[in-house]
Parts: structure tokens; sequence; C-alpha cells
């Protein structure tokens, strides 16, 4: 069994067609499945990209955020 590795928010922002400071803000504010690393204030975060596809197909992520599904993104 293969482990799907963890990217960052560069690579994240690149599959979903956003800015990475979008990304973050989505991934914050728990709308984007994401993995925090650290307890500091500035937490590096990474992300699966098989998790975001799944979250945007499955609409899960919330509805305030269509243009994020629509993969417009509001960057």
């Amino acid at each position: 069994m293969e482990i799907e590795p963890f990217v960052d928010a560069n690579a994240a922002s690149q599959f979903l067609n956003l800015r990475p400071r979008r990304v973050l803000e989505l991934a914050r504010r728990g709308v984007l499945p994401a993995y925090p690393v650290g307890d500091g204030v500035r937490r590096v975060w990474r992300f699966r990209l098989s998790e975001l596809a799944s979250a945007i197909r499955s609409r899960s992520v919330n509805s305030c955020d269509a243009a994020v599904r629509a993969g417009k993104g509001l960057s």
C-alpha cells in the first residue's frame, strides 16, 4: 500500500487554481481538508490532493465558497 504524500499550500493552490493565500485562508476556516503542523501562531499547513478533490466533488465545501467548487476561486 502506497501512502499519499502531503503537499504544501503552493501545490494545493495549483491543483485548485487558487492563490496560496486563499488556500491557507480556507484551510484555517475548516472549509478545505488540511493538516496543521506545529502549535505556534504561524502553523504550516499540509494537504492531500485526493482529499481536496473529494471535498470539491462531494460539495462538502460550504455554499459560501461556491467559487472554489467551480474552480474559479476568489483569488
